[in-house]
């Protein structure tokens, strides 16, 4: 399965600008360029958490995707925001478990000057 293009394909991660920049062997990287659209705020640019979530959720996904090459729905996911996200953030995951019905992938969410945003664990259906 061409992963990239699999979550190209996705149309709410790509109506938000989600950008999945590498899936293999259980990890995988993503972008999202931010923009107005996507603040919550209307006087100062700050991503809005479900922008966040979504980042996280299509990253934590492709990991998961490598390794199993399928499509994997997400179960569960829970993120805690540490920070306001106020410009182009990215996304790095890796798979903790495969199991027979169940994957679980930790991501991190940064900024551009590589703070962390968000610590993530997302569940994820394999079987």
């Amino acid at each position: 399965m061409d992963i990239e293009a699999f979550f190209e394909g996705m149309p709410f991660a790509s109506m938000l600008g989600v950008e999945v920049t590498d899936a293999e062997d259980g990890h995988a990287e993503g972008y999202l360029e931010m923009r107005d659209e996507l603040s919550w705020n209307q006087d100062k640019l700050m991503a809005h958490g479900g922008v966040t979530f979504t980042l996280a959720d299509t990253v934590g996904g492709a990991a998961l995707v490598s390794v199993v090459d399928q499509p994997v729905p997400t179960i569960d996911m829970r993120i805690d925001y540490l920070s306001a996200a106020t410009g182009d953030i990215r996304a790095e995951a890796d798979v903790v478990r495969v199991g027979g019905d169940v994957g679980t992938v930790d991501v991190e969410v940064y900024s551009e000057g590589d703070e962390l945003l968000a610590d993530v664990r997302g569940v994820y259906k394999t079987g």
